[in-house]
């Protein structure tokens, strides 16, 4: 446990206490009349913990404390020399819990249904966690619930459905493209992803391949290929099978979990008729 700094006890004031979160951003600053803004950024909340602001004749400290013993010095800073302890006015922010999200384009009813058929069909044998089908049009970006609202309407404005071509299924290197649906980079499904991306703000790590999973796991390669058969042989009509996007769909989709458990839609919009 880190030592606390000794205070001058006649001049000790405790300034503020308040139920602790933990600490990302501190930032005091002094008028030339010695008032103190403090302004604090805090992160979720933890329980049990509390902070305390003390002031005394030369120094300004944050203690962090589980009971009314402090345990540990989150941060201090020198305030000006003077008699007695400075006037404080203390500012708390609480900053947006983030999320990871992403942007989907959903497939019609029908073909909906048939994809569930074919993507139950591939767990049965492969394993893997239940998911909806989708097309992947914004990647896993991390934002506050709110901005990815923000965000996910203003890219929807003016957006028209698209058509989708499947080119063949095909399989991949990592869990999350185990097994798809290969799509044709049409110019309509490459602009509308581009566009989106471009509102959220996301940056593609490689060049967009638009795609449809039907199957999330961690196979073999000899696995892989087994399942891509197995999906040809469930539905031998998926090769140039086309269908449109009218709808896109932001989802929470923590990459963490493999389970999808956690997996929600956050907000879905209509595109306009092309």
């Amino acid at each position: 446990m880190p030592s606390l700094p000794h205070f001058p006890v006649p001049r000790v004031s405790t300034i503020a206490r308040f139920s602790a979160f933990p600490l990302r951003q501190i930032t005091p600053t002094a008028s030339p009349h010695r008032d103190i803004k403090l302004t604090i950024i805090l992160n979720q909340p933890h329980k049990n913990k509390f902070f305390s602001i003390l002031a005394c004749t030369s120094s300004l400290y944050l203690i962090v404390s589980s009971t009314s013993v402090p345990q540990s010095l989150l941060c201090w800073s020198p305030v000006p020399s003077s008699p007695s302890p400075p006037r404080i006015s203390v500012q708390l922010f609480m900053e947006p819990t983030k999320q990871v999200y992403s942007v989907w384009g959903l497939p019609p009813e029908d073909v909906t249904e048939r994809l569930k058929k074919l993507m139950f069909g591939l767990r049965s044998e492969f394993g893997g966690p239940e998911f909806e089908p989708h097309v992947t049009v914004v990647g896993s970006i991390e934002l506050a619930e709110d901005d990815a609202r923000e965000k996910f309407q203003t890219s929807c404005q003016g957006l028209k459905a698209y058509t989708a071509t499947v080119e063949k299924v095909a399989t991949g290197t990592f869990f999350y493209q185990c097994v798809f649906l290969l799509l044709h980079p049409q110019p309509q499904v490459v602009e509308t992803s581009d566009h989106c991306c471009s509102h959220f703000g996301y940056k593609r790590p490689s060049t967009y391949m638009p795609h449809l999973s039907i199957l999330y796991g961690d196979l073999t390669d000899e696995e892989k290929k087994k399942a891509q058969e197995k999906a040809n042989s469930l539905d031998g009509a998926l090769d140039g099978l086309t269908f449109q996007i009218s709808r896109l769909a932001l989802y929470e989709t923590d990459t963490e979990d493999k389970t999808l458990k956690s997996w929600k839609k956050v907000a879905e919009c209509n595109l306009e008729a092309n």
